[in-house]
């Protein structure tokens, strides 16, 4: 029997069957890390000091050389400003999560704004639109 393995640019090493269990550890590591850095004001830059910033979720590549970290301001408010104060940043907030997350090679890091929160209220609004509007089932009485 043969044993089937996969090269490094098909589609099953480069994550098509969802991230790996390495994968989802490391990013919920970084996660809360960059959370912690966030809470005790670790970051000095005067627009991260004064929003409250949310991260909900961190994706990582593969080999877990570079980590998508997803943003999102209180409110929604000032996205640009966070992700340009956190790029500004980005040095430093390297340097802090390779020394908190063991790992071979301190992950490269980028922000992106978080739309999660937009698409889940367009999903709320698209189904309240639908639940106001009248059926125009034709099941009633026909005459003829």
């Amino acid at each position: 029997m043969s044993r089937s393995k996969s090269k490094p640019g098909s589609a099953r090493a480069a994550g098509a069957s969802g991230p790996s269990q390495r994968m989802l550890r490391v990013g919920e590591l970084i996660r809360h890390e960059l959370s912690a850095l966030l809470a005790r004001g670790e970051i000095h830059d005067d627009v991260l000091a004064s929003a409250v910033v949310t991260i909900p979720e961190v994706t990582m590549s593969p080999d877990l050389k570079l980590a998508t970290i997803y943003v999102m301001p209180l409110g929604g408010d000032r996205i640009e400003e966070v992700i340009a104060a956190l790029d500004d940043n980005k040095r430093f907030i390297r340097s802090a999560l390779a020394k908190a997350v063991n790992l071979k090679y301190a992950p490269e890091v980028r922000f992106r704004a978080d739309k999660t929160f937009d698409e889940a209220s367009r999903i709320a609004r698209l189904l309240d639109s639908t639940k106001s509007r009248p059926s125009t089932d034709d099941t009633g009485s026909a005459e003829d």
